[in-house]
């Protein structure tokens, strides 16, 4: 395990150092590394580590939704109102239903097959747009009208809204059927993962306050926690819903609320995390990319995640009606909103290891709608920000 922890780090920092000198997001050659030492390439990753890969990138996904928690203005998120809270599930829904209109007729596949797929691929991927918001943040571009915390807030609880119905499009793709419940659960498991994370960052900060310990003993506590949240997100599922990922957020965002000036030092500190976290989850993205699926779907594939990235792109733009946004701002909000990964490398084979008629179908997807995507969404963020943003 450890040389394929040398091998990711040293062949990801050379093809993503080699990235940006061809002016390009480094995820690119992170990505493209994953994908050269994958079990479908040079096949150098042990087995011990693809096992743990899901884990692995689950704590770099903590990181950065932790960094965000940190360094998240309420007060900003309060100003953007309305459109924050559809961003959450509009856009994704949309995306949905454009995938159920356009995938039937390029498919040939039922319109509840097409409905899983639209599940898969409609899921925005933190990982990707996280980071890239913090640093225009930093900036202090796009403050006017609070733009990275628009898309931040949103991209967070779309993932939730999501994973529940591919939940309950694959329960009755299985035969087992949907119950209220599952539909019950979105709000349910929104509500619990933000009270969650505010009841732990109101105790982590008098705690804090009351015991003092070095920054990167702080660091350990709210690893610490984030995984227990994780784990409790897990043993609650059966009786009641509650997202591990939001908890995380809201605890950092407490955090920052109530003490402002550690919040600032513990962001310092995530950065520096995130350098290594960031070659772990990319890498580790890319190695669960089979690109043989990619090989065989040929042009239609490529044609529906296009389509559905319209639908999804027009999503955003209902949510942003009657705001002050200018057009620059609405049309940076649109494509800043389109990028997958970590979600699609999570549940794309899930249907798959099911024995739906239509796992393989719903892999070929996912795959496509990662390697177009997240380079697109990363590469579009990075070189047009300062263009688009004031």
């Amino acid at each position: 395990m450890l040389i394929s922890l040398a091998l990711i780090f040293l062949l990801s920092l050379l093809l993503g150092g080699l990235a940006q000198k061809l002016k390009l997001p480094s995820l690119i050659g992170i990505l493209l590394a994953g994908m050269i030492l994958s079990p479908y390439a040079l096949n150098l990753l042990d087995g011990s580590i693809l096992t743990i890969s899901p884990d692995l990138r689950k704590l770099a996904l903590v990181i950065i939704l932790t960094r965000a928690g940190l360094s998240l203005d309420l007060k900003s998120l309060k100003k953007v109102g309305r459109p924050a809270i559809l961003m959450c599930f509009v856009p994704a829904s949309l995306e949905i239903i454009g995938v159920v209109l356009l995938a039937p007729a390029l498919l040939k596949i039922s319109i509840l097959e097409a409905a899983i797929i639209g599940a898969v691929i409609a899921a925005v991927s933190p990982a990707v747009v996280v980071p890239r918001m913090l640093r225009i943040m930093e900036e202090g571009r796009g403050k006017k009208h609070s733009i990275p915390e628009l898309i931040l807030a949103g991209a967070s609880v779309d993932d939730v809204y999501v994973i529940v119905l591919f939940t309950a499009f694959t329960s009755l793709a299985g035969g087992e059927g949907v119950s209220v419940f599952a539909f019950v659960g979105i709000p349910v498991s929104i509500v619990l993962g933000i009270l969650f994370g505010v009841i732990t960052g109101i105790i982590l900060n008098w705690f804090f306050r009351k015991f003092h310990y070095r920054d990167s003993v702080k660091i350990l506590i709210l690893l610490s926690i984030s995984f227990l949240l994780l784990e409790l997100e897990t043993r609650m599922q059966e009786f009641l819903p509650m997202s591990g990922l939001l908890a995380i957020m809201s605890l950092g965002i407490t955090l920052y609320q109530t003490y402002p000036i550690l919040s600032e030092r513990l962001s310092a500190k995530y950065n520096k995390l995130w350098v290594a976290a960031e070659i772990v989850l990319f890498a580790l993205v890319g190695a669960s990319v089979d690109l043989s699926y990619a090989v065989k779907a040929g042009g239609v594939v490529i044609l529906l995640v296009l389509g559905a990235l319209c639908f999804r792109m027009l999503g955003v733009l209902l949510c942003l009606i009657k705001t002050l946004l200018t057009r620059k701002e609405r049309v940076f909000c649109m494509l800043a909103y389109t990028p997958k990964a970590t979600v699609q490398a999570a549940i794309g084979a899930i249907p798959l290891s099911m024995g739906l008629p239509c796992g393989e179908t719903v892999l070929t997807v996912a795959v496509i709608s990662i390697l177009i995507t997240a380079p697109m969404g990363a590469i579009f963020i990075d070189r047009f920000y300062r263009k688009l943003l004031t």
